[in-house]
């Protein structure tokens, strides 16, 4: 490569850095080791978390009116009672008896481990191993929840 087109080249590299999940990395920087929930969602991309939420559609609608699939619709999840955001669901006797409501740091837990929060659920599903993937998911529910309101 020329020494004209190496400019270039790094020029080039820095805009595609900045392209979809660039930013991870830099977020990741700044939380630093350990990072608290408050933390986390203070960084969180609910873009992202839409763009993740893509393994959750396996399983889940997001949209309004949407039905239920092999779980729930998750609109309105956030602040709604555990086992209670839709009526037409058949929750397990594990999540209905867990209780009270989805706020962030029991969506947190229930991403991270859903077997641990509620043994005995039906969900199927190892959890969400990144801190802020799942910060970011929870943006997106949050998000998915206020337009509901």
């Amino acid at each position: 490569m020329s020494a004209r087109r190496v400019p270039l080249a790094v020029a080039a590299l820095a805009l595609l850095a900045g392209c979809g999940d660039g930013d991870v990395a830099a977020r990741r920087t700044a939380l630093g080791a350990n990072p608290t929930l408050a933390a986390r969602l203070a960084a969180a991309d609910a873009d992202r978390g839409a763009r993740l939420f893509g393994q959750c559609a396996a399983c889940h609608t997001i949209g309004a009116g949407a039905g239920d699939r092999n779980g729930p619709n998750l609109r309105g999840v956030m602040g709604a009672p555990v086992a209670g955001v839709s009526p037409r669901f058949g929750y397990t006797a594990a999540l209905r008896a867990r209780g009270g409501r989805w706020t962030a740091a029991a969506m947190d837990n229930w991403l991270a481990d859903p077997a641990a929060v509620a043994p005995g659920t039906a969900m199927r599903f190892a959890g969400v191993r990144d801190s802020l993937d799942r910060a970011d998911l929870i943006a997106y529910l949050r998000r998915q929840s206020a337009a509901t309101r």
